[in-house]
This record gives structure tokens, C-alpha cells and sequence, in this order.
């Protein structure tokens, strides 16, 4: 299959990393990933390939799968799919069925959309036969998936170049990422060409195939202040979405960024919340105080879903006065019910400082009696289960977070953001945990901040 073999004339022309990738996405190998930092074009080169394929042969079925249904939802279909079609094939009318979300061309082809998340929508979609499937994100979707996903690569169709047939066409399985931690299946096995369960070498090698692919090989599509925005985050998320290269993994983590990711709520619409609590961590600073450590302020929600939502994260540093006004203007600005604060550090200040900044907060004091990553621990736990969700990014949290081992915290300095997260959830654990749906609702601001 060639990309001239379709009669198209783009309004976008290709950098020369997406041309080099180009020609690895209709090489011989079955599998392909692309893999890298962030907006490198991975995804629209990838969906630009299926609709060549999918005009190339009529009736035929592909089908790009995330996670999350919503996502998919909003990511591709109301998004990259969309741009795709005006800026490579401007002639080609389409249309999406947004009950089953899936697009039909003129030629009777279809392209599926879906999640992993929603049972009902992946057992329609997994029950039909696919020449393309496409992993978006892949490095969100376990292994166990992803051998179920490939066993609907099964579709016999033709290709047609000037009203002739002109041969199969090749079934292909298209995946990408920003890379994870080397432990991943997807480094195992397009990096290392091992399988991911019991480490053999694959036996057809050059039926893997992979791409690194980064923004700065995307700079003629790209504002040039977005390169600089990258450069600017923290140590692992500079590696990972501007140089696009894998972490190396820590066995002993007790929360991982994929993990987070795969659960992140960005577009997504998050539901009712029936209560809102402000964590705080004091550092123990006063009005003297100089290089204390920053004062943790974080904000959870717990959904009518039963999960919990992280709202912001307003972490300060600054003495009592500055961070009680940070605090209770939190607990205002997110109509929250209460303050939960930890007291070893000023006992009773921590309360007086709250009611001094707002008079009548309510307030709830917690004593840290266990070391920090004993009580991480259970969150840790929460958020394996996808019960945690970002709404939004918070880089520096999220670093923290990752720094806590079954051991002890390996990060550095203290780690302020995670503890005042940890009293948060903690204390919405119990209504969190409970099986029956909780009755009372309204609807609250969601306010966040990205990389504070």
C-alpha cells in the first residue's frame, strides 16, 4: 500500500521525521508503535494511515480503541479525526453514527471508536472483525487487552486502485504512547522484542516495528511557545513528553504516573460531588521563618460515582497568615465542607490559624502516627483500582506521589502536596469505600491548576 494510491490532494504537508515514519507504517511488519513526547504528531499520522486504508478497501472495518470511551470520545472523534479528514482528505464525505461511534465512507468502509472501560460498548465492537485496529495511548491498556484486542485482527479484504483489485490488504495493528517505565509490556516488546510475559524473544522480530517521535521533530505544526512549556516540567515529565524516552522503573512504587494518567479527567465531565474536603500539611512555619518547607493544600471531591475527584492542588509557602488565607479562599472558591489539617506540627495553631483567616470553618484535626508512606499506603490502593482521579495536571503532586516506595519516600525534600492529598482522601476513604450511592448532590466550581 502506498499513500499516492489514494487521490487526495492535503492541505498539510508532512515534516521529514513523519515522512521517515511514514514509510515504517506501511512496511512489512504487522506491528507498529509510535512512541515519544507529546503532540509529535504521532496520533494524526497513525489515523491518517487508516483512512488511507480504509479508502483503499471498500467494506472494510478498523477500529481505534483507548481506555476510556471518553477519551476516545474526545480526543479522536470530536477532535484528531476530524482535523485528519479537512486537512489530508478535504473531498472525502463522512459520516458518524454517534449512537454504536463509528464513521462510514462512500465506499461503505467504517472506523470504530471505543473504550476499554465500557463493557457493553467493547463486547459490540470486539464482536466484529477488524484489518486495522489502532491502540491510542497505549501504555494505559494492560496486556491481558491487548492479546483479547488482537484476536479481532482478523478481517479479509481487498484492495481496489482504479476500479481493479489490487490484492489484500494487509492486516495491521497501529499503537502509541508517550513511553511509561521500561517494566512496561510496550518497552518489552518493541524495544527489547521480548515477550511480556514470559520474556522470550519473539520469534518474527521484524513483525515489530517502532518510532521515536518528539515535538521538536514537529516544530512547523507546533506555537513555538509549546517547546518551552515542556522544558519547563519536572524531571521525569520532561523526559518522557519532550524527549519521549522511557523511565526507568522502581518495583517498590506505590503509585505510578500511567496509572494517574489512565484516569485523568481533562475534558471529561466530572459528576455531582456530595463533599469536598481541603487537606492541609503545615511545615511548622511562622512569620520569621525562612526556606521552610512549602505548606501542602490540596483539594478532593467525592463523586455520586462513589470515586474521588483531586480538584487543585494550592500548595504554598508562606506563614500562617498567607497559607490560612490560601486555605479557607480554597474552601470558599470549592463550596467545601470542611478542612482536614494535621496538628504535629503548632497543635492548636493550625486549627487558630483557620478560624483567623475565616471565623467558624468547620475543621477537623488529624495526628500523623505512622510514617508517610504507611499511610499512603491505602490511597495507594485506591488509585490502582482507578478510584482517584486528576481533574487536570498537577506535575509537581503527581512527582511527589511517585517518589513514595513500599520503604519510605525517596523524593526530594518533604513532601508536603502528597501528605495534605493523603489527609484529604483519608478522610472521604470511609463515604468513598461504601457500596451504597450516596443521595445528596450539588454541583460545585471545578477549578485546577496545570504544572502548580
Amino acid at each position: 500500500m502506498q499513500i499516492q494510491d489514494v487521490p487526495f490532494k492535503p492541505k498539510a504537508v508532512l515534516t521529514a521525521k513523519q515522512i521517515e515514519a511514514q514509510q515504517i507504517f506501511v512496511s512489512d511488519s504487522t506491528y507498529i508503535m509510535a512512541f515519544g513526547g507529546s503532540r509529535s504528531a504521532k496520533t494524526t499520522l497513525i489515523v491518517r494511515n487508516i483512512v488511507v486504508r480504509a479508502i483503499l478497501a471498500p467494506k472494510s472495518r478498523h477500529v481505534i480503541l483507548r481506555l476510556r470511551f471518553n477519551h476516545v470520545k474526545e480526543s479522536i472523534v470530536l477532535d484528531t479525526f476530524p482535523k485528519v479528514m479537512s486537512l489530508f482528505f478535504p473531498s472525502v464525505e463522512y459520516n458518524i453514527n454517534k449512537t454504536d461511534y463509528y464513521a462510514t465512507l462512500p465506499n461503505g468502509s467504517e472506523i470504530w471508536f471505543g473504550g476499554l472501560d465500557d463493557k457493553q460498548r467493547v463486547e459490540k465492537i470486539l464482536g466484529k472483525e477488524f484489518c486495522t485496529i489502532f491502540l491510542n495511548e497505549c501504555s494505559q491498556i494492560s496486556w491481558e487487552s491487548v492479546e483479547i484486542v488482537k484476536t479481532r485482527l482478523a478481517q479479509k479484504v481487498y484492495k481496489v486502485i482504479n476500479g481493479k483489485q489490487a490484492g489484500l490488504l494487509k492486516n495491521r495493528m497501529y499503537f502509541d504512547c508517550n513511553p511509561p517505565n521500561n517494566a512496561h509490556w510496550t518497552y518489552k516488546l518493541f524495544i527489547k522484542k521480548q515477550h511480556p510475559v514470559n520474556k522470550e524473544q519473539v520469534l518474527e522480530q521484524d513483525d515489530y516495528a517502532s518510532i521515536l517521535m518528539n515535538p521538536a521533530d514537529n516544530l512547523e505544526n507546533l506555537d513555538e511557545n509549546y517547546i518551552k512549556t515542556l522544558e519547563g516540567l519536572s524531571g521525569h515529565n520532561k523526559q518522557r513528553f519532550l524527549f519521549g524516552q522511557f523511565a526507568d522503573a522502581n518495583p517498590d512504587a506505590m503509585f505510578n504516573y500511567d496509572n494517574i494518567d489512565a484516569w485523568r479527567c481533562v475534558n471529561d465531565q466530572v459528576p455531582q460531588l456530595i463533599r469536598i474536603i481541603v487537606g492541609v500539611d503545615p511545615s511548622g512555619a511562622d512569620e520569621n521563618s525562612v526556606g521552610a518547607d512549602d505548606i501542602g493544600i490540596a483539594v478532593v471531591g467525592l463523586g455520586k460515582d462513589g470515586n474521588l475527584y483531586v480538584l487543585e492542588d494550592c500548595t504554598v509557602n508562606g506563614s500562617p497568615a498567607v497559607w490560612g488565607s490560601v486555605a479557607t479562599t480554597a474552601f470558599d472558591r470549592h463550596q467545601a465542607d470542611c478542612i482536614v489539617g494535621e496538628i504535629n506540627y503548632g497543635g492548636a495553631m493550625v486549627k487558630q490559624t483557620i478560624q483567623v483567616a475565616r471565623p467558624r470553618t468547620p475543621f477537623q484535626a488529624v495526628t500523623a502516627s505512622r510514617g508517610k508512606h504507611v499511610r499512603a499506603e491505602p490511597i495507594s490502593s485506591l488509585y490502582e483500582l482507578g478510584k482517584v482521579r486528576h481533574v487536570g495536571y498537577f506535575t509537581k503532586l503527581e512527582d511527589e506521589l511517585c517518589a513514595f516506595t513500599r520503604y519510605g519516600y525517596i523524593g526530594s525534600g518533604s513532601p508536603n502536596r502528597a501528605d495534605a492529598l493523603i489527609w484529604a482522601i483519608s478522610s472521604l476513604m470511609p463515604q468513598a469505600t461504601n457500596k451504597k450511592e450516596p443521595v445528596i448532590v450539588r454541583p460545585v466550581p471545578i477549578v485546577n491548576h496545570f504544572n502548580r
